[in-house]
């Protein structure tokens, strides 16, 4: 086994050598240390230029030391950020839509109001109302016509009586059921309607297209009298429909024809009127002219 090294510097010169000068260099540090502290203290102008000359060289790499920690420290807080704000985003996304839908829903309410607004407006003004009724349904993409009513002959409906909304004519009935009952529309072709132009009275007769338009021919003009925006109502002719109920507008003109956009849209009508033949009053019979009394003679 080997002996224990001996560190006692006692035998080694040179390791005496350098714990001597080691103290002294400490020794000489700690005096100059001192002694800058006593000048600094009593004079801190003198070393203005030295403490200038290290703020700027360490400036530089404290900004940087401190950027990277407070770096590193936002770490945690963006990433709790991150996933708070996609939090937040989802729940306003659900709200947006959740509002979209009870504003869209308002939106249809309004519009029902107005059209039921408009329906009793035109109940109070029509005083041949037999009933009104639920349109149920509606032909709207077929070249034939049709609609049904929830009312039939147990409420007083018949097959050949007008058919309203509150914007306008609808059509006529052409069969009765019980409880239900079907509309031939004023856009079908087989529906021929005489009208007349509200501005002047002018009559014409309106058949429809099929195609959700009017086809429109005056009754007694060789040139075609229209222009677009004449508005169009039933004339009483024929003693079915009543007058002066609102069957559309022109929208263009031909040569001997017009066309007409109807005033009711049934695909968006919900209830509807279903009103009395109209029959016109039937002219009073002539008064027969006075005769005069002959006077007797000879008295």
């Amino acid at each position: 086994m080997a002996p224990p090294r001996n560190r006692r510097p006692g035998f080694s010169r040179r390791a005496q050598y350098g714990l001597f000068f080691g103290y002294v260099a400490a020794i000489g540090l700690l005096l100059i240390g001192g002694g800058l502290v006593l000048v600094s203290r009593y004079n801190p102008h003198l070393f203005a230029a030295l403490r200038s000359t290290v703020a700027e060289v360490t400036t530089p790499v404290s900004s940087g030391l401190d950027s990277v920690r407070r770096g590193i420290g936002s770490v945690p807080e963006a990433i709790g950020s991150y996933f708070g704000v996609r939090g937040e985003n989802a729940r306003l996304k659900r709200q947006i839509e959740a509002e979209h839908a009870a504003l869209q829903r308002a939106l249809g309410l309004e519009r029902e109001n107005q059209r039921l607004r408009l329906l009793l407006k035109a109940r109070d003004a029509t005083p041949e109302t037999i009933v009104v009724a639920r349109l149920v349904n509606s032909s709207a993409s077929s070249t034939r016509r049709y609609a049904t009513l929830n009312a039939g002959s147990w409420q007083r409906v018949a097959q050949g009586q007008p058919v309203r909304d509150g914007a306008g004519l609808v059509g006529q009935v052409v069969e009765a059921g019980p409880n239900a009952s079907r509309v031939l529309l004023i856009t079908d072709p087989d529906s021929t309607i005489p009208i007349r132009r509200a501005s002047d009275g002018l009559p014409a007769i309106v058949t429809g297209r099929g195609d959700g338009t009017l086809d429109v021919r005056a009754a007694n003009a060789a040139a075609n009298p229209f222009r677009p925006g004449d508005l169009l109502v039933t004339s009483g002719t024929g003693g079915v429909f009543p007058p002066n109920i609102p069957l559309g507008r022109i929208t263009q003109t031909g040569r001997d024809s017009a066309t007409a956009a109807p005033a009711s849209n049934p695909d968006m009508a919900d209830f509807v009127m279903v009103l009395r033949v109209f029959l016109p009053e039937p002219a009073p019979p002539p008064q027969p002219f006075p005769t005069a009394t002959p006077k007797p003679k000879g008295k």
